[in-house]
Protein backbone atom coordinates (compact mmCIF):
# COMPACT_ATOMS: atom_id res chain seq x y z
CA UNK A 1 0.00 0.00 0.00
CA UNK A 2 1.25 3.45 -0.89
CA UNK A 3 2.82 5.40 1.95
CA UNK A 4 3.73 9.04 1.81
CA UNK A 5 6.30 11.02 3.77
CA UNK A 6 5.41 14.21 1.92
CA UNK A 7 1.63 14.64 2.04
CA UNK A 8 -1.72 13.10 2.93
CA UNK A 9 -2.94 10.97 0.02
CA UNK A 10 -6.61 10.45 -0.83
CA UNK A 11 -8.69 7.45 -1.84
CA UNK A 12 -12.21 6.05 -1.37
CA UNK A 13 -13.96 2.80 -0.47
CA UNK A 14 -15.31 1.49 -3.75
CA UNK A 15 -18.52 2.02 -5.68
CA UNK A 16 -18.95 5.21 -7.72
CA UNK A 17 -21.85 6.73 -9.69
CA UNK A 18 -22.65 5.11 -13.04
CA UNK A 19 -23.40 7.24 -16.09
CA UNK A 20 -27.16 7.42 -16.73
CA UNK A 21 -27.07 5.44 -19.98
CA UNK A 22 -25.04 2.63 -18.44
CA UNK A 23 -27.28 2.59 -15.38
CA UNK A 24 -30.37 2.05 -17.54
CA UNK A 25 -28.80 -0.93 -19.31
CA UNK A 26 -27.40 -2.21 -16.03
CA UNK A 27 -30.81 -2.22 -14.33
CA UNK A 28 -32.44 -3.96 -17.30
CA UNK A 29 -29.71 -6.61 -17.30
CA UNK A 30 -30.11 -7.31 -13.58
CA UNK A 31 -33.90 -7.55 -13.87
CA UNK A 32 -33.71 -9.97 -16.79
CA UNK A 33 -35.29 -7.43 -19.12
CA UNK A 34 -34.26 -6.88 -22.77
CA UNK A 35 -31.22 -4.66 -23.32
CA UNK A 36 -28.63 -4.13 -26.04
CA UNK A 37 -25.86 -6.52 -25.02
CA UNK A 38 -23.39 -5.20 -27.59
CA UNK A 39 -24.00 -1.62 -26.54
CA UNK A 40 -23.57 -2.61 -22.90
CA UNK A 41 -20.29 -4.45 -23.55
CA UNK A 42 -18.99 -1.43 -25.44
CA UNK A 43 -20.17 1.12 -22.88
CA UNK A 44 -18.59 -0.44 -19.78
CA UNK A 45 -14.95 0.14 -20.85
CA UNK A 46 -15.61 3.75 -21.84
CA UNK A 47 -17.51 4.36 -18.59
CA UNK A 48 -14.61 2.95 -16.57
CA UNK A 49 -12.22 5.26 -18.42
CA UNK A 50 -14.52 8.20 -17.63
CA UNK A 51 -14.80 7.34 -13.95
CA UNK A 52 -11.02 6.99 -13.61
CA UNK A 53 -10.52 10.44 -15.10
CA UNK A 54 -13.28 11.85 -12.89
CA UNK A 55 -11.57 10.53 -9.76
CA UNK A 56 -8.31 12.16 -10.82
CA UNK A 57 -10.07 15.44 -11.63
CA UNK A 58 -11.58 15.44 -8.14
CA UNK A 59 -8.13 15.09 -6.58
CA UNK A 60 -8.07 11.40 -5.67
CA UNK A 61 -4.62 9.79 -5.62
CA UNK A 62 -5.56 6.11 -5.29
CA UNK A 63 -8.37 5.10 -7.64
CA UNK A 64 -10.44 2.14 -8.77
CA UNK A 65 -12.84 1.19 -11.58
CA UNK A 66 -15.86 2.46 -9.67
CA UNK A 67 -17.23 -1.11 -9.52
CA UNK A 68 -19.24 -0.10 -12.59
CA UNK A 69 -19.67 -3.66 -13.87
CA UNK A 70 -20.46 -5.21 -10.49
CA UNK A 71 -23.92 -5.72 -9.06
CA UNK A 72 -24.66 -5.76 -5.35
CA UNK A 73 -22.82 -8.16 -3.04
CA UNK A 74 -25.44 -10.89 -3.36
CA UNK A 75 -25.63 -10.96 -7.14
CA UNK A 76 -21.93 -10.28 -7.65
CA UNK A 77 -20.86 -13.29 -5.58
CA UNK A 78 -23.57 -15.45 -7.10
CA UNK A 79 -22.31 -14.65 -10.59
CA UNK A 80 -18.76 -15.63 -9.69
CA UNK A 81 -19.39 -18.81 -7.72
CA UNK A 82 -21.12 -22.06 -8.59
CA UNK A 83 -22.81 -24.40 -6.14
CA UNK A 84 -25.87 -22.30 -5.40
CA UNK A 85 -29.58 -22.59 -6.10
CA UNK A 86 -32.27 -19.93 -5.95
CA UNK A 87 -35.78 -20.72 -4.77
CA UNK A 88 -38.80 -18.91 -3.34
CA UNK A 89 -38.65 -18.08 0.33
CA UNK A 90 -41.07 -19.69 2.73
CA UNK A 91 -43.50 -17.57 4.79
CA UNK A 92 -41.62 -18.36 7.99
CA UNK A 93 -38.25 -17.38 6.49
CA UNK A 94 -36.46 -14.58 8.32
CA UNK A 95 -33.68 -12.91 6.32
CA UNK A 96 -30.32 -11.88 7.73
CA UNK A 97 -30.76 -8.23 8.60
CA UNK A 98 -27.78 -5.99 9.21
CA UNK A 99 -29.97 -3.89 11.49
CA UNK A 100 -31.39 -6.78 13.51
CA UNK A 101 -30.68 -5.31 16.94
CA UNK A 102 -31.95 -1.89 15.87
CA UNK A 103 -35.12 -3.54 14.58
CA UNK A 104 -36.13 -4.64 18.07
CA UNK A 105 -36.41 -1.04 19.30
CA UNK A 106 -37.26 0.71 16.03
CA UNK A 107 -39.64 -1.75 14.38
CA UNK A 108 -42.10 0.98 13.41
CA UNK A 109 -39.34 2.85 11.59
CA UNK A 110 -38.34 -0.19 9.55
CA UNK A 111 -41.96 -1.13 8.88
CA UNK A 112 -42.49 2.32 7.41
CA UNK A 113 -39.38 1.95 5.24
CA UNK A 114 -40.90 -1.12 3.57
CA UNK A 115 -40.04 -4.73 2.70
CA UNK A 116 -37.02 -3.92 0.55
CA UNK A 117 -35.25 -2.17 3.41
CA UNK A 118 -36.23 -4.97 5.75
CA UNK A 119 -34.64 -7.51 3.45
CA UNK A 120 -37.70 -9.49 2.45
CA UNK A 121 -37.25 -10.84 -1.05
CA UNK A 122 -39.27 -13.25 -3.15
CA UNK A 123 -36.31 -15.61 -3.54
CA UNK A 124 -33.36 -16.72 -1.45
CA UNK A 125 -30.05 -18.26 -2.49
CA UNK A 126 -28.76 -21.46 -0.91
CA UNK A 127 -25.49 -23.33 -1.24
CA UNK A 128 -26.49 -26.84 -2.29
CA UNK A 129 -23.30 -28.22 -3.90
CA UNK A 130 -19.50 -27.87 -3.70
CA UNK A 131 -18.40 -24.30 -4.30
CA UNK A 132 -16.20 -23.38 -7.25
CA UNK A 133 -15.03 -20.11 -8.74
CA UNK A 134 -16.53 -19.46 -12.19
CA UNK A 135 -16.00 -15.71 -12.48
CA UNK A 136 -12.84 -15.83 -14.58
CA UNK A 137 -14.30 -14.12 -17.65
CA UNK A 138 -16.05 -11.37 -15.68
CA UNK A 139 -12.94 -10.74 -13.60
CA UNK A 140 -10.72 -10.65 -16.66
CA UNK A 141 -13.05 -8.09 -18.22
CA UNK A 142 -12.79 -5.96 -15.05
CA UNK A 143 -9.00 -6.17 -15.17
CA UNK A 144 -8.78 -5.36 -18.88
CA UNK A 145 -11.19 -2.43 -18.65
CA UNK A 146 -9.35 -0.95 -15.68
CA UNK A 147 -5.92 -1.50 -17.23
CA UNK A 148 -7.01 0.29 -20.39
CA UNK A 149 -8.52 3.16 -18.38
CA UNK A 150 -5.22 3.74 -16.56
CA UNK A 151 -3.18 4.21 -19.71
CA UNK A 152 -1.97 7.76 -20.06
CA UNK A 153 -3.03 8.87 -16.58
CA UNK A 154 -0.97 9.44 -13.46
CA UNK A 155 -2.14 7.92 -10.16
CA UNK A 156 -0.34 6.87 -7.00
CA UNK A 157 -1.98 3.43 -6.92
CA UNK A 158 -4.91 1.52 -8.38
CA UNK A 159 -7.11 -0.98 -6.56
CA UNK A 160 -9.90 -3.42 -7.31
CA UNK A 161 -12.39 -4.49 -4.62
CA UNK A 162 -13.55 -8.03 -3.87
CA UNK A 163 -15.94 -9.33 -1.22
CA UNK A 164 -14.81 -11.17 1.92
CA UNK A 165 -15.98 -14.75 2.61
CA UNK A 166 -17.91 -13.74 5.73
CA UNK A 167 -19.93 -11.14 3.86
CA UNK A 168 -20.78 -13.61 1.09
CA UNK A 169 -21.93 -16.01 3.80
CA UNK A 170 -24.50 -13.44 4.99
CA UNK A 171 -26.67 -13.70 1.93
CA UNK A 172 -26.09 -17.27 0.73
CA UNK A 173 -27.29 -19.81 3.23
CA UNK A 174 -25.50 -23.12 3.68
CA UNK A 175 -27.37 -26.35 3.00
CA UNK A 176 -24.42 -28.43 1.82
CA UNK A 177 -21.39 -28.14 4.08
CA UNK A 178 -21.42 -29.85 7.49
CA UNK A 179 -20.88 -26.70 9.56
CA UNK A 180 -20.20 -22.98 9.41
CA UNK A 181 -16.44 -23.40 9.49
CA UNK A 182 -16.38 -25.77 6.53
CA UNK A 183 -18.70 -23.46 4.61
CA UNK A 184 -16.84 -20.19 5.15
CA UNK A 185 -13.51 -21.87 4.37
CA UNK A 186 -15.01 -23.27 1.16
CA UNK A 187 -16.01 -19.72 0.18
CA UNK A 188 -12.48 -18.61 1.05
CA UNK A 189 -10.91 -21.28 -1.16
CA UNK A 190 -13.12 -20.30 -4.08
CA UNK A 191 -12.59 -16.55 -3.71
CA UNK A 192 -8.82 -17.01 -3.40
CA UNK A 193 -8.75 -17.27 -7.20
CA UNK A 194 -10.24 -13.81 -7.59
CA UNK A 195 -8.05 -12.26 -4.90
CA UNK A 196 -4.85 -13.64 -6.39
CA UNK A 197 -5.78 -12.72 -9.97
CA UNK A 198 -6.30 -9.08 -8.97
CA UNK A 199 -2.86 -8.89 -7.35
CA UNK A 200 -1.21 -10.81 -10.18
CA UNK A 201 -2.63 -8.20 -12.58
CA UNK A 202 -0.67 -5.54 -10.72
CA UNK A 203 -3.45 -3.97 -8.66
CA UNK A 204 -3.98 -3.50 -4.95
CA UNK A 205 -6.66 -5.88 -3.69
CA UNK A 206 -9.31 -4.27 -1.49
CA UNK A 207 -11.22 -6.73 0.65
CA UNK A 208 -14.73 -5.44 1.39
CA UNK A 209 -15.93 -6.88 4.69
CA UNK A 210 -18.88 -5.14 6.31
CA UNK A 211 -19.56 -8.57 7.84
CA UNK A 212 -16.99 -8.06 10.56
CA UNK A 213 -18.96 -5.30 12.35
CA UNK A 214 -22.49 -5.74 11.00
CA UNK A 215 -22.91 -9.47 11.68
CA UNK A 216 -23.23 -8.31 15.30
CA UNK A 217 -26.59 -6.81 14.35
CA UNK A 218 -27.56 -9.97 12.49
CA UNK A 219 -26.75 -12.32 15.37
CA UNK A 220 -28.96 -10.67 17.94
CA UNK A 221 -28.65 -13.47 20.49
CA UNK A 222 -24.86 -13.30 20.88
CA UNK A 223 -22.90 -11.72 23.70
CA UNK A 224 -19.74 -9.79 22.86
CA UNK A 225 -17.44 -12.75 23.76
CA UNK A 226 -19.60 -15.09 21.67
CA UNK A 227 -19.57 -12.66 18.78
CA UNK A 228 -15.82 -12.19 18.91
CA UNK A 229 -15.39 -15.96 18.60
CA UNK A 230 -17.83 -15.95 15.65
CA UNK A 231 -16.00 -13.07 13.96
CA UNK A 232 -12.53 -14.49 14.55
CA UNK A 233 -13.44 -17.62 12.61
CA UNK A 234 -14.43 -15.44 9.63
CA UNK A 235 -11.18 -13.44 9.91
CA UNK A 236 -9.19 -16.68 9.97
CA UNK A 237 -11.05 -17.85 6.86
CA UNK A 238 -10.29 -14.54 5.14
CA UNK A 239 -6.61 -14.89 5.98
CA UNK A 240 -6.76 -18.39 4.52
CA UNK A 241 -8.18 -16.86 1.33
CA UNK A 242 -5.31 -14.34 1.31
CA UNK A 243 -2.61 -17.01 1.56
CA UNK A 244 0.34 -16.53 -0.79
CA UNK A 245 -0.70 -12.90 -1.39
CA UNK A 246 1.76 -10.29 -0.04
CA UNK A 247 0.12 -8.21 2.66
CA UNK A 248 1.47 -5.01 1.08
CA UNK A 249 -0.83 -5.74 -1.87
CA UNK A 250 -3.93 -5.91 0.35
CA UNK A 251 -6.10 -3.22 1.91
CA UNK A 252 -9.03 -4.10 4.12
CA UNK A 253 -12.25 -2.07 4.16
CA UNK A 254 -14.88 -2.48 6.83
CA UNK A 255 -17.96 -0.58 7.96
CA UNK A 256 -21.12 -1.03 10.00
CA UNK A 257 -23.42 -1.58 7.04
CA UNK A 258 -24.29 1.15 4.57
CA UNK A 259 -28.02 1.29 5.26
CA UNK A 260 -29.50 4.62 6.35
CA UNK A 261 -31.00 4.04 9.76
CA UNK A 262 -30.49 4.29 13.53
CA UNK A 263 -27.27 2.26 13.99
CA UNK A 264 -27.88 2.57 17.73
CA UNK A 265 -26.75 -0.98 18.41
CA UNK A 266 -23.63 -1.12 16.24
CA UNK A 267 -20.81 -2.96 17.98
CA UNK A 268 -18.16 -0.51 19.22
CA UNK A 269 -14.87 -0.38 17.33
CA UNK A 270 -12.90 -1.09 20.51
CA UNK A 271 -14.60 -4.50 20.78
CA UNK A 272 -13.33 -5.65 17.37
CA UNK A 273 -10.27 -3.53 16.56
CA UNK A 274 -7.85 -6.35 17.34
CA UNK A 275 -9.75 -8.62 14.93
CA UNK A 276 -9.56 -5.97 12.21
CA UNK A 277 -5.82 -5.67 12.72
CA UNK A 278 -5.48 -9.45 12.53
CA UNK A 279 -6.41 -9.38 8.83
CA UNK A 280 -3.38 -9.94 6.58
CA UNK A 281 -3.38 -6.47 5.07
CA UNK A 282 -1.04 -3.50 5.17
CA UNK A 283 -3.78 -0.88 5.31
CA UNK A 284 -7.15 -0.65 7.01
CA UNK A 285 -10.05 1.45 5.71
CA UNK A 286 -12.51 1.97 8.56
CA UNK A 287 -15.77 3.92 8.75
CA UNK A 288 -15.05 6.92 10.95
CA UNK A 289 -16.91 10.10 10.01
CA UNK A 290 -20.61 9.63 10.70
CA UNK A 291 -22.47 10.64 13.82
CA UNK A 292 -22.42 7.13 15.30
CA UNK A 293 -18.73 6.39 14.88
CA UNK A 294 -16.76 9.64 14.62
CA UNK A 295 -15.89 9.59 18.32
CA UNK A 296 -14.06 6.29 17.89
CA UNK A 297 -10.86 8.04 16.82
CA UNK A 298 -10.10 7.81 20.53
CA UNK A 299 -9.61 4.05 20.17
CA UNK A 300 -6.22 4.92 18.64
CA UNK A 301 -5.21 6.61 21.89
CA UNK A 302 -5.16 3.12 23.41
CA UNK A 303 -4.48 0.86 20.43
CA UNK A 304 -1.17 1.10 18.61
CA UNK A 305 -1.27 0.84 14.83
CA UNK A 306 1.17 -1.99 14.05
CA UNK A 307 4.52 -1.04 12.56
CA UNK A 308 4.41 -0.72 8.80
CA UNK A 309 0.62 -0.44 8.61
CA UNK A 310 -1.51 2.37 7.18
CA UNK A 311 -4.83 3.69 8.48
CA UNK A 312 -7.47 4.95 6.02
CA UNK A 313 -10.15 6.58 8.19
CA UNK A 314 -13.39 7.63 6.58
CA UNK A 315 -13.31 11.42 6.62
CA UNK A 316 -16.34 11.88 4.36
CA UNK A 317 -19.41 9.70 4.50
CA UNK A 318 -22.47 8.26 2.83
CA UNK A 319 -24.86 8.72 5.76
CA UNK A 320 -25.64 12.32 4.84
CA UNK A 321 -25.94 14.35 1.65
CA UNK A 322 -24.27 17.24 3.45
CA UNK A 323 -20.88 17.92 1.87
CA UNK A 324 -18.26 17.96 4.60
CA UNK A 325 -16.29 21.20 4.92
CA UNK A 326 -12.60 20.86 3.95
CA UNK A 327 -11.55 22.34 7.29
CA UNK A 328 -13.51 19.67 9.16
CA UNK A 329 -11.90 17.00 6.98
CA UNK A 330 -8.48 18.46 7.74
CA UNK A 331 -9.24 18.41 11.48
CA UNK A 332 -10.15 14.73 11.26
CA UNK A 333 -6.97 13.87 9.36
CA UNK A 334 -4.70 15.83 11.68
CA UNK A 335 -6.32 14.14 14.68
CA UNK A 336 -5.52 10.70 13.30
CA UNK A 337 -2.05 11.73 12.13
CA UNK A 338 -1.10 12.88 15.62
CA UNK A 339 -2.08 9.49 17.00
CA UNK A 340 -0.67 7.06 14.40
CA UNK A 341 1.86 9.20 12.51
CA UNK A 342 1.32 11.50 9.55
CA UNK A 343 3.04 9.07 7.18
CA UNK A 344 0.58 6.34 8.19
CA UNK A 345 -2.67 8.13 7.29
CA UNK A 346 -4.55 8.21 3.98
CA UNK A 347 -7.85 10.08 3.61
CA UNK A 348 -10.76 7.80 2.76
CA UNK A 349 -14.54 7.43 2.80
CA UNK A 350 -16.88 5.58 5.14
CA UNK A 351 -18.28 3.43 2.32
CA UNK A 352 -18.81 3.53 -1.44
CA UNK A 353 -20.55 6.82 -2.17
CA UNK A 354 -21.94 6.01 -5.62
CA UNK A 355 -25.32 4.46 -4.81
CA UNK A 356 -25.64 5.87 -1.31
CA UNK A 357 -25.89 9.64 -1.62
CA UNK A 358 -28.71 11.64 -3.15
CA UNK A 359 -27.09 12.49 -6.47
CA UNK A 360 -23.79 11.78 -8.28
CA UNK A 361 -22.82 15.44 -8.08
CA UNK A 362 -22.87 15.16 -4.29
CA UNK A 363 -20.49 12.19 -4.36
CA UNK A 364 -18.02 14.04 -6.58
CA UNK A 365 -18.31 17.18 -4.46
CA UNK A 366 -17.49 15.14 -1.36
CA UNK A 367 -14.33 13.88 -3.07
CA UNK A 368 -13.32 17.42 -4.02
CA UNK A 369 -13.84 18.51 -0.41
CA UNK A 370 -11.76 15.56 0.80
CA UNK A 371 -8.90 16.44 -1.54
CA UNK A 372 -8.95 20.04 -0.32
CA UNK A 373 -9.09 18.86 3.28
CA UNK A 374 -6.07 16.63 2.67
CA UNK A 375 -4.16 19.61 1.27
CA UNK A 376 -5.03 21.66 4.35
CA UNK A 377 -3.95 18.81 6.65
CA UNK A 378 -0.71 18.46 4.74
CA UNK A 379 0.08 22.13 5.31
CA UNK A 380 -0.47 21.71 9.04
CA UNK A 381 1.38 18.42 9.40
CA UNK A 382 4.38 19.32 7.28
CA UNK A 383 4.31 23.03 8.24
CA UNK A 384 4.16 24.20 4.63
Amino acid sequence: MKRSTERILTTHAGSLPRPDDLQEMFLAKNKGQPYDEQAYAKRVPSAVAEVVRKQIDCGLDIVNDGELAKTNFTLYARERLSGFAERPTKPEYRPSMIFGRDLVEFQEYFDKRGDTVRGRHAKQVFCNAPLAYIGHAALQADIENFTAALKGVNVEEAFLPAVAPGTIEHWMKNEYYPNDEAYVYAIADAMHEEYKAIVDAGFILQIDDPDLPDAWQINTQMSVPEYRKFAELRVDALNHALRDIPSEKVRFHTCWGSYHGPHKYDIPLRDIIDLILKVRADSYSIEASNARHEHEWRVWEEVKLPEGKVLIPGVVGHASDIIEHPELIAERLVRYAKLVGRENVIAGTDCGLGPRVGHPKIAWAKFEAMAEGARLATKQLWKR
